[in-house]
């Protein structure tokens, strides 16, 4: 029972960082109107822009998720440019095509100038770790996962806000809502939408650094297994909405590792998606009341 409890409390946590990368990949889809493939090299420039950070200015943590969250809406604005400006009018399957195309140039890239090799990222956050007694059952909490689960709430809030009392959120919802209609009401859609890539590819690349900072490594080559499991939650959430898609990235890594009580770390990914096949046999429009955007 207290092994089950502990694998809930680190399912939670990883949950909440599945949650966050949903939020971002929704964001994505909802306000471009298009599925991505590069949201792994997003996390993963991310990651490497925190990386770097820890490197030459110290264990700030603030500072490194600045630097990630930069770094990442940097390279949406690229993405968009190169990806999505020119394909509004065409066939999706060709700024499909553009994302898996450019999914591949970044990641080699990144190992050609950074190398393939894991670098560490240890002692970021104090290893400190404070029990809770249930009768006789212990339950472990570790400060690293308290401060990753506090951070997600409090990105999740702030975009939330941003979404619901700034004049760019409004654009950016109106945008996500009828593309047709923004533009009829003056709203500069392409800019908006770009907007919305960034903020998505933003949100990715503070997924990256706490991803990072909870496996205490960072890596080129690990980033496409992160962005289908995205991906998947989002899908569970109907693709564009932001509060079921954390809800499935939060099932998702609950799943995970308390399958992983019952068999072998080595197994963790089946159980996610095997949860994600059974959620779309149930219900084929995931957790929502009906069907997403089409993409």
């Amino acid at each position: 029972m207290e092994y089950l409890l502990n694998q809930l409390v680190n399912g939670i946590c990883q949950g909440s960082i599945y949650a966050l990368m949903a939020i971002g990949y929704s964001v994505i889809v909802g306000v471009v109107g298009m599925v991505t493939f590069t949201y792994g090299e997003i996390m993963m420039i991310g990651a490497f822009g925190a990386f770097y950070s820890f490197q030459f200015f110290g264990n700030n943590l603030a500072l490194a998720i600045v630097m990630a969250f930069a770094s990442s809406f940097l390279l949406g604005i690229v993405v968009y440019k190169v990806c999505y400006e020119r394909f509004f009018n065409a066939p999706r399957h060709i700024a499909l095509l553009c994302t898996i195309g450019f999914s591949m140039l970044m990641k080699n890239l990144v190992q050609i100038v950074f190398g393939p090799e894991q670098k560490p990222m240890i002692n970021i956050i104090n290893n400190a770790t404070y029990t809770l007694r249930l009768g006789s059952v212990a339950v472990d909490f570790k400060l690293l996962q308290i401060v990753v689960m506090l951070l997600v709430i409090l990105f999740a809030v702030s975009l939330t806000l941003f979404f619901n009392r700034t004049r760019w959120g409004v654009a950016l919802r109106a945008v996500s809502q009828n593309k047709q209609a923004a533009y009829m009401m003056g709203i500069n859609v392409k800019r908006t939408a770009m907007l919305g890539n960034c903020i998505g590819c933003g949100f990715g690349g503070i997924a990256g650094i706490l991803l990072s900072i909870y496996y205490y490594t960072v890596s080129s080559t690990i980033w496409g297994n992160f962005s289908m499991k995205a991906f998947s939650a989002s899908v569970l959430g109907g693709l564009v909405d932001l509060r079921l898609s954390a809800l499935g990235g939060l099932c998702m890594g609950i799943i995970e590792n308390l399958g992983i009580t019952i068999s072998s770390a080595t197994f963790r990914d089946v159980f996610s998606f095997a949860f994600l096949i059974v959620i779309l046999v149930i219900r084929p429009q995931g957790f929502a009341a009906k069907k997403g955007s089409r993409v």
